[in-house]
């Protein structure tokens, strides 16, 4: 475990505090229950926004704190084991990271406040197809006079529905997967020819369709330079990654200690089954794996607050080591509490499709293992 400042430990005790009271797993269950539109409670998120979370990466002098990303992997951590619904990572860790890696003076100073006081939800537009490929872009950016005509389709937009502002990637140049020619653009939801489709994912939170029918943006509107925004996407998408490895994390914890919980305390043929050492087997791989999983999640984090050269490598490593891992506790989770873990009644199947649903956000298993063989030069 990383060590932690002051400042960081009780941000990670407000967190988990204000989790475990506010937003336990029944306030999810009482969201998906009502079929609410965003996929959150904007009430949750406004109250996260008030105690400053949605500022933890952004510059003091843009009205964040400026704390960090391990700081905010913190934070997600906590949402994570409650399996807390709210566009924390999509703007306070995706977006936000657009905009400061690639954003003007005056991109900064008019979205990054607005990020930071939890007035705007903004969010990545980057896949096009069913699963992560952010290299294949088919959506073209051409010259309109002084500024751009947007035409083409994202998919599975995080929080799409809620979305005020896009960072949409776009080919200005070159064939659909050349990483030369790439392009990305600030885009407001209420742009003229821009339209959505509300799409439900499996772990019930909120995503969407984007069209863009001929939109027309300013060059102001640009994140970076024209057909040289591969590398900003990348650098951009490992900060979404690492953050979402930090949700993960902290939903696979909480998934082991219920089950390790449940495994005290069910009573089979006259024995708590916790005495059972093939299910002691079990829970010590799940055990094992957590810490090797939480080691991976908080080099990465800790990487990108050092802009280590290595951090596309941790990254990758964090995301399919910790895709591995929840993956096998949301199974057994389900798996070890028997029948009732088949029901809607009990939180196992909650957790189960939270992971699979996280496990393809940003790309799978598979996509990071490839990735970093590549990045290893394999």
């Amino acid at each position: 475990m990383a060590v932690l400042s002051e400042e960081q430990s009780m941000l990670r005790d407000s967190a988990r505090t204000w989790t475990q009271e506010k937003s336990p797993v029944s306030a999810f269950r009482k969201v998906r229950d009502s079929g609410a539109p965003l996929g959150y409670d904007p009430a949750a998120f406004a109250e996260m926004a008030r105690m400053g979370w949605t500022g933890v990466i952004i510059p003091e002098e843009y009205g964040g704190s400026d704390f960090g990303y391990l700081s905010l992997g913190l934070i997600l951590e906590e949402t994570g084991r409650t399996l807390t619904a709210s566009p924390l990572l999509a703007t306070a860790a995706a977006a936000a990271s657009a905009i400061l890696l690639g954003g003007t003076s005056r991109q900064k100073e008019t979205w990054l406040p607005k990020i930071a006081a939890g007035e705007l939800v903004a969010t990545l537009a980057v896949d096009e197809g069913p699963h992560h490929a952010p290299h294949r872009i088919a959506l073209a950016a051409k010259r309109d006079g002084d500024g751009y005509k947007l035409t083409g389709t994202k998919t599975f937009v995080l929080e799409g529905m809620a979305a005020d502002l896009f960072v949409v990637s776009a080919r200005t140049s070159g064939a659909e997967n050349d990483k030369e020619g790439v392009t990305l653009f600030l885009v407001e939801s209420g742009a003229k020819g821009v339209s959505r489709k509300a799409l439900k994912l499996a772990d019930s939170r909120g995503a969407a369709i984007l069209t863009f029918d001929g939109i027309v943006v300013s060059s102001d509107n640009m994140l970076g330079e024209e057909g040289k925004g591969w590398e900003l996407l990348e650098k951009t998408l490992d900060r979404a990654r690492a953050a979402l490895t930090a949700e993960m994390l902290g939903a696979a914890v909480q998934a082991f200690e219920t089950t390790l919980d449940y495994l005290k305390t069910r009573v089979q043929f006259g024995q708590v089954i916790g005495a059972f050492q093939a299910l002691q087997h079990r829970a010590a791989k799940m055990f094992t794996d957590l810490e090797l999983a939480r080691s991976c999640v908080e080099a990465a984090l800790t990487a990108i607050d050092n802009d280590s050269p290595e951090t596309p490598e941790l990254v990758s490593l964090a995301k399919a080591k910790m895709g591995d891992t929840l993956h096998l506790v949301s199974n057994e989770m389900v798996q070890m509490h028997g029948g009732i873990g088949m029901t809607d009644a009990h939180d196992a199947g909650l957790y189960l499709k939270r992971a699979r649903a996280a496990e393809a956000t940003f790309g799978g298993q598979s996509y990071h293992r490839d990735r970093y063989a590549r990045l290893q030069g394999y």
